[in-house]
């Protein structure tokens, strides 16, 4: 199996494009982190460790790592952007509070079997799907409770 070096090394050679210190660098601090992120955080992380790498650069090189399948790009109810690493992760889903921003990714079967067969019934073949259920979390389900009473 190739590393996420070698995925990534690949894909920029198959566009003409170099694997510079730079891109080295992104790659390595997004897979550091199994955190959701933002590009500006990643941005000040980056700045924060001496590294002087610009702005571009990063949404430049985001947008690599997500067509090169390293990535996703998920949007949770806010306009920007946030990123995850998906190489050598299941599949997952999104659970996403409205009130705090808390995220909770999960993963059902029964979910991912039910869509397959949605996708056979209908004879469809998927490339990918997302699934994000907006709402509370319990801390601010129960504090929402408290505030009611």
């Amino acid at each position: 199996m190739l590393s996420k070096d070698d995925i990534f090394k690949e894909y920029l050679t198959s566009k003409k494009l170099k694997f510079t210190p730079e891109r080295q660098a992104i790659l390595n601090r997004v897979f550091e982190n199994h955190k959701h992120f933002e590009a500006d955080e990643l941005l000040v992380d980056l700045r924060l460790n001496d590294m002087k790498i610009s702005k571009a650069t990063i949404y430049r090189t985001l947008a690599l790592l997500v067509k090169s399948g390293l990535l996703r790009e998920v949007i949770f109810g806010e306009r920007h952007a946030h990123y995850e690493h998906v190489f050598g992760h299941e599949h997952h889903d999104h659970l996403v509070c409205n009130n705090c921003g808390k995220i909770i990714e999960f993963t059902e079967h029964r979910i991912e079997k039910l869509q397959d067969e949605v996708c056979r019934k209908n004879k469809f073949k998927a490339d990918s799907h997302r699934l994000q259920i907006q709402g509370l979390c319990e801390d601010c389900w129960e504090q929402n409770e408290k505030t009611v009473e």
